[in-house]
């Protein structure tokens, strides 16, 4: 009797857009494993439904969660590293083989190793977005020792919330309103995603040696990151989280440490 391939999944909807097959397949590959990864587009109401079947299902061995799914998840899901307590977002769901599921986050560790070397503490910083992504890019400046965070959302109040959670100095502010100096400024939003309304800001008032990060990658070259490059601010794009992320998921899924010597060979190919 032939043994079931294992296969990982990304859920999300849209999906259609995920890199994430490209990367893990490409891993998956380069280290001759017999297995999967798959999208998979599920709609907010399926979502329980979905968890249910894949629960069932030996092969299955977890799936990466994208929007709007990161804070649904966790209702249906265990929480051995209290996650709701902490980031209050999963991107990640495993499969034990008795059949449990439980979520983590790889979203904070994806975000932060690019710039582990950037000096953050108590620099100042702005996060545009207030939803999931912006949960883990939250945490990962608290346990950087950020200084004051500005964070730019259509909510100000939701956002207010979360400079609280996470126990951080700084204000929340609408979009529009002018932007205030910061040496790290991070789009978690979905905004100039392909499909969504483009990012308009003014960087007018960061200085020379800012970064700008911008966490979405579809399309890689953004609208936030073009208007950087012009004023000659360093940039970071978003396959670079994308790619930490989907490193520390890859372990979890299927138990092997990817080749990251091959990054240059894959970012090709994610750009093709």
């Amino acid at each position: 009797m032939s043994k079931i391939m294992p296969y990982a999944e990304v859920i999300g909807d849209p999906i259609a857009q995920s890199k994430s097959p490209i990367i893990h397949k490409f891993w998956l590959e380069k280290l001759g494993i017999s297995a999967d990864y798959r999208a998979c587009h599920v709609k907010p109401e399926d979502l329980e439904d979905y968890l249910a079947d894949r629960r069932k299902d030996d092969a299955w061995q977890g799936c990466n969660v994208t929007l709007p799914h990161k804070l649904a998840v966790m209702d249906h899901v265990e929480d051995p590293g209290g996650l709701k307590q902490s980031i209050g977002a999963m991107n990640t769901i495993a499969r034990t083989p008795d059949g449990a599921l439980f979520g983590t986050n790889t979203d904070a560790g994806g975000f932060f190793a690019p710039i582990a070397d950037f000096p953050l503490k108590g620099k100042d910083v702005v996060v545009i977005g207030a939803g999931g992504a912006a949960r883990a890019v939250l945490f990962a400046l608290s346990k950087a020792e950020a200084g004051t965070v500005t964070i730019v959302n259509r909510n100000v109040l939701k956002a207010s919330s979360l400079l609280m959670h996470f126990g951080l100095k700084g204000r929340a502010i609408g979009h529009g309103e002018p932007l205030p100096s910061a040496a790290l400024l991070v789009n978690s939003s979905s905004l100039g995603m392909a499909g969504q309304e483009p990012l308009a800001i003014d960087l007018a008032s960061l200085p020379e040696d800012a970064l700008v990060y911008d966490l979405v990658y579809a399309p890689l070259e953004t609208g936030l990151l073009k208007t950087a490059r012009a004023r000659g601010l360093e940039t970071m794009d978003g396959l670079s989280m994308l790619i930490g992320q989907a490193a520390l998921a890859f372990e979890i899924f299927f138990d092997a440490v990817p080749p990251l010597e091959h990054d240059e060979e894959l970012r090709k190919l994610l750009l093709a």
